[in-house]
């Protein structure tokens, strides 16, 4: 089935989520969270729990599926091509949140095409309405083999380019779980790619079953909340990467990051970080374009 190119501009249905502590310690934990994180993981935590800032990717999948559905492409040659947040407020640990979900442009990329979809999340209010908004996310689907569909070409990329002219101000080394991707899909993303071999296979990774990139979206997002962040949630207003290369679950991963505007706890402008995170096995890039947006540190 071919691409239906009337897809651009069409919105899904309202999706509501309800979660609790449970919800959020699990992806917490499918991202790579480990004990000395346990605000983000205790629901008892000391000063109450808190939640991952890139937790906005997972109210966001139910619409997001059924406007990929509707687009009429080969479902197993999905990947994910790149993803931003954007957050407006601290998530809460338990909620009801409701999600929309648009389509905003189908391109063609001569081999492969690529669907930019966003998504707005807004607290449920007491008698069902659409309270505060809590983040918006951009996420872009590239569809394997369905290019040359004489559509447009996308628009000029301007994700950030890691420094060259000196070293990172601080880097994160992580190692990845064999398991990692059977625990990060609990979150939501049940695509077999990254838990069935013969699947995997099928579609072109005879290595077995890949990583999620949001999971690898994950590791890098909690770097950045550690190093660039000091460990407060709320700092962290925008975030996003484009995914280079796959990652398989057991892989070491490598965070760097590099300050490129300035900071000053007396302004009241954020904070940019370019990240690079590669595989330390194979010195292998597999996000690019990769940033963190800051908030300043709360004075007084």
């Amino acid at each position: 089935m071919g691409l239906d190119l009337s897809i651009v501009g069409r919105e899904s249905s309202r999706f509501t989520m309800s979660y609790d502590e449970k919800t959020v310690a699990l992806y917490a934990l499918g991202v790579g969270a480990k004990k000395p994180e346990l605000s983000f993981l205790y629901e008892n935590a000391e000063g109450g729990m808190k939640v991952l800032p890139t937790f906005a990717v997972v109210p966001a999948f139910a619409p997001l599926m059924g406007l990929l559905a509707a687009c009429g492409g080969d479902m197993s040659m999905v990947v994910h091509g790149a993803q931003k947040v954007r957050l407006f407020g601290a998530i809460p640990a338990r909620a009801t949140v409701a999600t929309v979900a648009k389509a905003i442009g189908l391109y063609d990329l001569k081999k492969f095409a690529q669907l930019i979809l966003t998504t707005t999340t807004h607290l449920v209010s007491a008698d069902g309405s659409d309270g505060p908004k809590l983040f918006e996310t951009t996420w872009s689907i590239i569809f394997r083999g369905a290019g040359g569909f004489a559509g447009p070409r996308p628009p000029e990329n301007d994700a950030p380019s890691v420094p060259k002219d000196r070293p990172a101000e601080w880097e994160l080394e992580e190692s990845t779980s064999p398991e990692q991707a059977l625990l990060y899909r609990l979150s939501g993303d049940p695509n077999p790619l990254h838990a069935d071999p013969a699947f995997a296979e099928r579609v072109g990774f005879p290595q077995g079953p890949i990583l999620h990139g949001l999971c690898t979206f994950g590791y890098a997002g909690r770097a950045a909340l550690l190093h660039a962040c000091g460990d407060d949630p709320t700092r962290l207003v925008g975030f996003g990467a484009q995914f280079r290369r796959p990652v398989w679950p057991g892989d070491t991963l490598l965070t760097r990051g590099w300050r490129v505007s300035p900071d000053s706890d007396l302004s009241a402008s954020e904070t940019r970080w370019v990240l690079d995170t590669r595989v330390k096995e194979r010195d292998e890039a597999v996000l690019g374009g990769a940033y963190a947006d800051v908030a300043p540190k709360a004075l007084g």
